[in-house]
C-alpha cells in the first residue's frame, strides 16, 4: 500500500483537522460537516495527481488550447453515515464521478468491547476498469474497510483503489495494508497512535457520525 499522510506537512489542512478535534467547535454540527467536506476537497485534489490524463483541445473566444484532462472514470463509495460530508467534498471536485453507498456498523454484544462489523446495505455501479475511491473518515481498526472490500468483489475489478480517510490509527492502517492490494493508495489527513478498548481512535475526534448528524439510538 502507498500511504500519503498529508498531516506530515504544514498546510491549511491542519486548521481544519484542529477544528474537528476541538470539543468546543464540535458543538457546531454544520461547521463540523463543512470542515470534513473541506478536508475531502484537499485530499481529492491530492489524489487526482495519480489519475490518468489525456489531451483535449479546448476552444476559447480567442483561440485554442490543448489541456490535460482526467481520463479515468471515478467511482466514489462512502460508508454511511459518517462518510457523507467527506463524500460531498470529493464530489465537489469530481463532477462526473459515479457513486456508491455502504451501510456498515459495529455490533457490540451488550457492553462488551469486542464487536463485529455488519454490512447490511450496498449500492454501487459496476467497478470494472474504473478507479474506486473508498471514503471512511475514521480508519480505526480497519475491519469495516476489509468487509467492504469483500462486498465490492461482485461489482467488478477496479483499475485502481484509493482510500480516503480523515484520521486513522496506526494499527488500522497496518491492518488495511495487509488486506488490500499492494498498489492501493491511502490518502489521510492525520494518523493517531492508539485505539481504546472499544476500538475508537485516541485522541481522535469521538464519533464522527454523531458529531455530523446527531446521536443515534
Amino acid at each position: 500500500m502507498i500511504i500519503h499522510n498529508l498531516g506530515d506537512e504544514n498546510s491549511v489542512l491542519n486548521q481544519f483537522i484542529s477544528e474537528i478535534r476541538d470539543t468546543h467547535i464540535q458543538k457546531d454540527a454544520m461547521r463540523f460537516r463543512r470542515n470534513i467536506e473541506r478536508i475531502g476537497e484537499i485530499l481529492g485534489y491530492e489524489f487526482s495527481k495519480e489519475l490518468a490524463y489525456n489531451s483535449k483541445n479546448i476552444e476559447t473566444p480567442l483561440g485554442n488550447k490543448s489541456m490535460h484532462l482526467i481520463q479515468d472514470q471515478v467511482v466514489i463509495c462512502s460508508i454511511l453515515r459518517a462518510g457523507l460530508p467527506l463524500h460531498q467534498g470529493l464530489l465537489n471536485y469530481f463532477d462526473t464521478a459515479e457513486n456508491g453507498f455502504i451501510s456498515a456498523f459495529r455490533k457490540h454484544e451488550g457492553d462488551e468491547d469486542n464487536f463485529e462489523v455488519i454490512v447490511d446495505y450496498f449500492a454501487a455501479p459496476s467497478l470494472e476498469g474504473k478507479v474506486l475511491v473508498l471514503t471512511d473518515p475514521m480508519l480505526a481498526t480497519g475491519r469495516t474497510l476489509e468487509n467492504v472490500l469483500e462486498g465490492l468483489k461482485k461489482h467488478g475489478t477496479p483499475k485502481q483503489i484509493h482510500i480516503v480517510s480523515v484520521i486513522g490509527s496506526q494499527l488500522g492502517i497496518d491492518f488495511v495494508k495487509s488486506v488490500f492490494p499492494t498498489d492501493t493508495h491511502l490518502w489521510i489527513a492525520a494518523v493517531d497512535p492508539e485505539l481504546n478498548a472499544r476500538g475508537y481512535i485516541i485522541p481522535g475526534i469521538g464519533d464522527a457520525g454523531d458529531l455530523a448528524y446527531g446521536e443515534k439510538l
